[in-house]
């Protein structure tokens, strides 16, 4: 299921050690990335490698200039900005795509992942290569796929160890309708909000609490207007990495081939650096002295219990055979062990 990932990597990687041919046509440029990741997270470095890589395969000729923290707007006005081509590049949740593409809402199904390898086989195999068709349609290309990692509970108020300390809580959600549902049904008050004014938000009361991967709550220092962390690990977050497509199809082939190699080399740097950061970020959290709580396996069941009537409604809505599709990647993947 991964031999389309590795072929691509595996053509990368040869292609980095071969110089530009003196025909390429690589001609001099700037390209804007934006995203509403925090500087120094996981994203954001992998913004910053990709720059580095795309700058060595190109002579120099193509600048990379990463605008971090929402800088150039929230995730959703860059959507727009991309398929309006006054931006280049961006990358986010794959889940937001929801907005425009609505399938993308299955790849937030509570505990559909139970590990990175799982969500790696769905998005670097068919599964992936069907959303990014349905995102070309829109005016996006995607050129890999990255990670934000699973996602977890924070809050001002309580430490939440089990399902029913969530009745109540006023938690910022990503602006997807099945994050709403999600918080919801767990008994919380969910706002949508986009997350470069989370930190605000917390600060002032606005919301008591908010869920994002631990790297993410880090390097936004949200631990500083938090006390307590749940690792409920509720949802694993592919990020999908976009090129606006009335930019893209300006650019020569040599340019398209150049950045799609730059993106796979990013997407394996990028991975690998936010898995790694994970278990670290918690350590680090609970050192700025977070009360970290870690679930046991009868409350997660309380948890996928209570969210398995949104996870029915999203999946029944999603067109059948992508989601026949994403659940055999997923048990082939399983069984695989």
């Amino acid at each position: 299921m991964r031999k389309l990932l590795k072929t691509l990597i595996a053509g990368a990687m040869l292609a980095s050690l071969l110089p530009l041919s003196a025909a390429a046509e690589i001609h001099e440029q700037t390209i804007r990335f934006a995203s509403a990741g925090a500087e120094g997270s996981p994203l954001v470095t992998g913004q910053r490698k990709f720059a580095e890589i795309v700058k060595e395969k190109s002579g120099g000729k193509i600048d990379v200039k990463v605008f971090p923290a929402g800088m150039l707007g929230g995730d959703m006005q860059s959507v727009t900005s991309l398929q309006g081509g006054l931006l280049q590049m961006s990358v986010m949740n794959a889940g937001l795509m929801a907005s425009i593409a609505p399938d993308f809402a299955i790849l937030d199904i509570p505990f559909l992942f139970e590990n990175a390898k799982e969500a790696d086989a769905v998005m670097d195999g068919d599964v992936g290569k069907i959303f990014a068709k349905k995102l070309d349609a829109k005016n996006l290309v995607v050129l890999s796929y990255w990670e934000l990692g699973f996602r977890n509970l924070t809050n001002s108020r309580r430490p939440v160890e089990k399902v029913d300390d969530i009745e109540g809580l006023k938690i910022r959600v990503v602006q997807s309708p099945i994050y709403l549902e999600m918080f919801q049904a767990l008994g919380a008050n969910a706002v949508p909000m986009p997350f470069p004014e989370v930190y605000t938000a917390l600060e002032t009361g606005t919301v008591d609490g908010q869920e994002n991967p631990a790297p993410s709550i880090l390097t936004a220092k949200l631990n500083e207007v938090q006390k307590y962390l749940t690792l409920t690990r509720h949802t694993y977050n592919p990020m999908v990495l976009l090129f606006s497509k009335p930019l893209w199809e300006k650019l020569d082939q040599d340019e398209k081939d150049l950045l799609q190699q730059a993106a796979i080399e990013a997407s394996t740097f990028q991975r690998q650096l936010s898995r790694d950061a994970d278990s670290k970020a918690v350590a680090a959290l609970e050192a700025s002295g977070m009360v970290v709580t870690k679930l046991p396996p009868e409350e997660v069941a309380r948890f996928r219990e209570k969210t398995k009537p949104v996870a029915d409604k999203f999946s029944a809505a999603a067109d059948p055979a992508l989601v026949k599709l994403l659940n055999e990647t997923i048990q082939q993947t399983r069984a695989a062990k």
